[in-house]
C-alpha cells in the first residue's frame, strides 16, 4: 500500500485545507464559506421608508400608537370593479405564462390611454408591461448606461435611481431640487453638470418626495441639453394623474423630438389603489422596447396574467372613482399644509403633485434623521428624514398624506406638541 502524506498549511479565513500526497499533490478546501458579492451589490440598503416602517411596527407591538405617514402608498382600497375583474381571471384559470412584454390587450389600452393623456401617439410595440413600475427604472438603464457613463439624476428623488444606476456600472450624479426654484431642477447646476459623458437623465414629475413639478419651460430646457449631447431621458410619472390644479403636468415625451429619447414609466399603483397587485409598464421607442423585454424574459418571465387583466379594467372602466380620490387628496393636501405652517419652526410649500409633503425644519438645528426619531419616538407619528432621499433632503422631513384627515389632524396635533420645547 502506498503511504499518503498529510501536511499542514496556513488556513485561509473560513477554510479548511489538506493537503494530500499519492502520487502527486492534491489540494482540498473544506467548510469554505460562501460570503463573496459582486461588486455591484457592496453598496445596495435597504429603502428608508421599509425602515421606518419597521420601527413604528416595533412600536406598536409594544402596545404605542402610531400613525404612519411613511409609506408611499395609497389607504383607498383597490376599485372594486378592478378587483372583481381579477378575482373573476383567476377562477376562470388565467392563471397561466403570458408574453413576457405583456398580453396584447394590455399593451394596446395602455397605448391609447397613455398616448392621449400626454398628447402623443404610442403604439403598442412601444409599450412593455412589468410586475410594478420598478423594472422600468432598472431594465433601461441596464440597457443603455455602461461604466465610464454618467446619468443625471434629481437629489433628493427617489432612492432607487441612484442603486439602479450604479447596479448598471454608471456613475451617478446628482442635481439638486431647490425650494426657492418650487423643487424643479436647479437648471444652474444641471448646465454645469451635463457632458459629453452623459448618457441618461432621470427626471420625476410629478415627484416623490417634493410633490413637485417640473415646468414646461424647464422640461424644454432640459430636452435640448439631452438633444445637444444625445443623452437618453427617462421621465418617472407614476403621479401622472395625481396634478392638483388646472395646467396638470406636461410630459416630456410631448415636446417636439422628446418621444426618439424618452423613457416614461408609469404604473397601476398610485391612480387605481393597485400597489400589490405589482403592475407598470414602460413606453419607449420600439428598438429599446425590444431589448427591454429580453431583460424582463430572463429576469422575471412574465407578469401574472390576472393581474393584467384587472389593469385593462382599471383603464377601460369608469374613471370617476379616480378623479375622486384625487380631490380627497387635495383635502388632505391642504390640511396638512396649514397645520404645518401653523407649527413654530416649520414652514411648508403647497405642492403641486403626488401625496407629499417636504416641509423645511431646519430651524430646529438637528439633523432630519433625528429629528423623524424624534418624532416617532415621543409623538408616536412617523415619517421620513428628508435625507432617505439624498444628501439634498437635509433639513427637511417627507410626509406622506395618504391617511384620513382625522389622523392627519391627530398627527398635526402631535407634532405641534412635541416640536414646543425646541426653538
Amino acid at each position: 500500500m502506498q503511504s499518503v502524506r498529510i501536511y499542514q498549511c496556513e488556513r485561509l479565513p473560513g477554510t479548511t485545507v489538506s493537503i494530500a500526497s499519492q502520487n502527486r499533490s492534491r489540494f482540498v478546501a473544506v467548510n469554505k464559506q460562501p460570503d463573496r458579492f459582486a461588486n455591484r451589490i457592496s453598496r445596495l440598503q435597504e429603502e428608508g421608508a421599509y425602515a421606518i416602517l419597521a420601527q413604528a411596527q416595533a412600536l406598536e407591538a409594544q402596545g404605542r400608537d402610531i400613525i404612519h405617514l411613511e409609506i408611499g402608498q395609497p389607504d383607498f382600497q383597490t376599485f372594486p370593479n378592478i378587483s372583481m375583474a381579477g378575482v373573476r381571471a383567476i377562477a376562470s384559470g388565467q392563471t397561466r405564462y403570458t408574453p413576457p412584454p405583456g398580453i396584447p390587450e394590455l399593451r394596446a389600452i395602455i397605448a391609447e390611454d397613455a398616448g392621449r393623456r400626454r398628447g402623443i401617439t404610442v403604439s403598442p410595440e412601444q409599450v412593455v408591461v412589468g410586475p410594478g413600475a420598478k423594472p422600468f427604472l432598472l431594465l433601461p438603464t441596464m440597457a443603455l448606461v455602461g461604466p465610464g457613463d454618467e446619468v443625471i439624476y434629481p437629489d433628493p428623488g427617489f432612492p432607487s435611481y441612484k442603486t439602479v444606476i450604479e447596479l448598471s456600472g454608471g456613475k451617478p450624479v446628482p442635481v439638486p431640487l431647490l425650494e426657492e426654484n418650487d423643487f424643479s431642477f436647479d437648471l444652474e447646476a444641471f448646465d454645469a453638470l451635463i457632458n459629453e459623458n452623459t448618457r441618461l437623465i432621470i427626471l420625476n414629475t410629478p415627484a416623490n418626495p417634493t410633490g413637485g413639478v417640473i415646468p414646461t419651460a424647464d422640461l424644454a430646457h432640459i430636452l435640448a441639453a439631452a438633444e445637444r449631447y444625445d443623452a437618453w431621458i427617462m421621465a418617472d410619472e407614476i403621479y401622472m394623474r395625481l396634478v392638483y390644479g388646472d395646467d396638470g403636468a406636461t410630459s416630456i415625451a410631448a415636446l417636439a423630438g422628446g418621444r426618439k429619447r424618452t423613457i416614461i414609466v408609469d404604473g397601476f399603483s398610485k391612480t387605481y389603489a393597485m400597489a400589490g397587485w405589482r403592475l407598470g409598464f414602460g413606453i419607449m421607442p420600439e428598438a429599446l422596447a425590444e431589448k427591454v423585454g429580453l431583460l424582463l424574459t430572463h429576469s422575471v418571465g412574465c407578469t401574472a396574467t390576472f393581474t393584467q387583466i384587472a389593469g385593462i379594467e382599471a383603464l377601460a372602466g369608469p374613471q370617476a372613482q379616480v378623479e375622486a380620490v384625487r380631490d380627497e387628496y387635495q383635502r388632505r393636501r391642504d390640511l396638512i399644509v396649514a397645520g404645518l405652517n401653523a407649527i413654530p419652526g416649520v414652514t411648508c410649500q403647497t405642492p403641486q403633485g403626488a401625496f407629499y409633503v417636504f416641509p423645511n425644519v431646519k430651524r430646529f438645528g438637528l439633523p432630519s434623521a433625528q429629528l423623524a426619531d424624534y418624532l416617532l419616538q415621543e409623538a408616536g407619528v412617523a415619517l421620513l428624514p428628508g435625507t432617505a432621499f439624498g444628501d439634498y433632503g437635509e433639513g427637511y422631513l417627507r410626509i406622506c398624506y395618504s391617511n384620513s384627515r382625522e389622523n392627519i389632524q391627530a398627527a398635526l396635533e402631535r407634532m405641534a406638541e412635541a416640536l414646543k420645547t425646541m426653538i
